[in-house]
C-alpha cells in the first residue's frame, strides 16, 4: 500500500465509504483547537519573551527579548498540521513521520515536543511548569540555546546532508 493509501485507510472511517471522511466531534474540535492555540503560544512565547511566560502580570520592555531572531509565519501552519496527524496516528495507530524543513519551523517543533512531554524528557532541567517555560523562552535562539531552526538539539529530529561539498 502506498503512502498516499495508507493515509487515506487512515483519515477514513473504517466503517464509512471509502474515500469518505468522518468529521470531527466537537470535543475533539474543542480539544484540537486548544492544542492548537497552546503550540502557538509557546512558539510565539520562544520568539519573544524571555520572562513573564505566562503574561501573569502586564507586559512590560523587559519581559520583551532584546533581539529578536527567528520566524512566526510557518508556525501556525505548522502547528495545526502536527495536531491533526497526531490525531490520526492516535486514532488508527499510522506509523508515519513528519518532515519540516530546518529553517522556520524551529519554535513550532519545539513547541509540540515541549507540550507533548518529550522536551522535558531529554532535556530534564526544563520542566513542565512556570520556571521551565521561563528556561524554555530564555534559551531560544540565544547563544548557547536552542538555536531558531530545527537542529541536532530538537528532540525527534532527522537531519539530511545538503549542499555544496
Amino acid at each position: 500500500m502506498s503512502n498516499v493509501e495508507t493515509l487515506s485507510v487512515a483519515a477514513s472511517d473504517s466503517s464509512s465509504k471509502p474515500g469518505r471522511f468522518e468529521p470531527l466531534t466537537a470535543d475533539e474540535t474543542r480539544k484540537m483547537n486548544a492544542y492548537w492555540r497552546a503550540c502557538n503560544y509557546l512558539s510565539a512565547g520562544m520568539l519573544y519573551l524571555r520572562s513573564n511566560p505566562l503574561l501573569r502580570e502586564p507586559l512590560k520592555p523587559e519581559h520583551i527579548k532584546p533581539r529578536l531572531l527567528g520566524h512566526w509565519g510557518t508556525s501556525p501552519g505548522q502547528n495545526l498540521l502536527y495536531v491533526h496527524l497526531n490525531r490520526l496516528i492516535k486514532r488508527h495507530d499510522a506509523d508515519m513521520i513528519y518532515l519540516s524543513g530546518p529553517g522556520h519551523g524551529g519554535p513550532a517543533i519545539v513547541a509540540q515536543v515541549y507540550l507533548e512531554g518529550t522536551y522535558s524528557e531529554i532535556y530534564p532541567d526544563v520542566t513542565r511548569d512556570v520556571g521551565g517555560l521561563r528556561k524554555l523562552f530564555r534559551q531560544f535562539s540565544t547563544p548557547g540555546g536552542i538555536p531558531s531552526h530545527v537542529s541536532v538539539t530538537t528532540p525527534g529530529r532527522a537531519l539530511t546532508a545538503c549542499g555544496s561539498r
